[in-house]
């Protein structure tokens, strides 16, 4: 079956960019000058998916208006003859058929992609984390979707990731079917390191089944007393194969300031417009 939409769990509270994310939702900060969720929109698109639903919450209402149109600007733009510029932002409201809904209460990624049922009905979906961008020659969830179309289950974009950061994500075991790609057997929460059974980490990719919805309605609160999509992948991982691909690509967590920072840097250099400038910049710099 061809995956024909997307989800972007979006509803997060930012903590890690506060004091910044008190007023600005953390999708909203850019990387140069676009916002982060642009970045994963546009991988949406590039896998040719054409309708996508971002899970917002409170404050978060500037998600939306990023992707409406923004007529008095326009207006502005096209009297000041900013013929680049006005077609640079009227090109954003046209890129995707964007739905939003509203995850009223943060009781976790499980519940904000049960909060996706009604729009996602009887068929397999995308969900995409807005904490993870991967800037690949090929976009990593185009990579997934040839791998769906292949096994026709569930599969999970993983990489593998430092021992002393196991803790910080879903860890996955199994049995290897190919070079990259492994048929699960046992995903575990943000496991302590020697608890931890590889270090092939959850990377905020993922193509679904639906009968991840049941589950999701009966699995009880996990780490951080928070309904975990990790959690829920465990019990349908009883029901159905589920599959795990290392994706390729460089993937940054714009979560934390240091992905911020590098994926900033990374971005900036493969900028025609900025790159030669930036990198004079970054010599002169006597950093140690």
């Amino acid at each position: 079956m061809k995956i024909k939409k997307a989800v972007i769990p979006a509803a997060g509270l930012g903590t890690r960019f506060l004091p910044a994310t008190k007023s600005i939702p953390k999708e909203m900060l850019p990387i140069v000058d676009k916002p982060t969720i642009q970045y994963i929109v546009e991988e949406v698109i590039a896998s040719g998916i054409e309708d996508v639903l971002i899970i917002t919450g409170r404050n978060k209402g500037s998600i939306e208006e990023h992707f409406d149109r923004a007529v008095e600007l326009e207006n502005n733009l096209e009297k000041n003859n900013k013929e680049e510029l006005l077609e640079q932002v009227r090109s954003i409201s046209k890129m995707i058929n964007i739905h939003t809904v509203r995850q009223k209460d943060p009781k976790g990624l499980g519940h904000a992609v049960c909060c996706a049922k009604s729009f996602v009905g009887n068929e397999p979906f995308a969900v995409l984390l807005g904490d993870d961008i991967v800037d690949a020659k090929k976009p990593c969830l185009k990579q997934m979707i040839e791998v769906f179309e292949k096994y026709n289950s569930t599969i999970i974009g993983v990489q593998e990731v430092a021992w002393d950061n196991v803790n910080k994500y879903g860890i996955i075991s199994g049995e290897k079917v190919n070079d990259n790609t492994y048929n699960v057997k046992d995903l575990i929460e943000k496991p302590n390191r020697d608890k931890a059974p590889t270090n092939i980490a959850i990377l905020g990719r993922y193509i679904l089944t639906p009968e991840i919805f049941t589950v999701l309605e009966n699995t009880k609160k996990g780490v951080g007393g928070e309904i975990q999509l990790t959690d829920g992948l465990k019990e349908l991982s009883n029901i159905q194969d589920i599959y795990a691909y290392i994706f390729e690509g460089r993937r940054y967590d714009v979560g934390s300031k240091i992905g911020f920072l590098e994926a900033t840097v990374d971005f900036a250099l493969k900028r025609e417009d900025l790159k030669d400038s930036f990198s004079s910049y970054l010599s002169k710099l006597n950093l140690k």
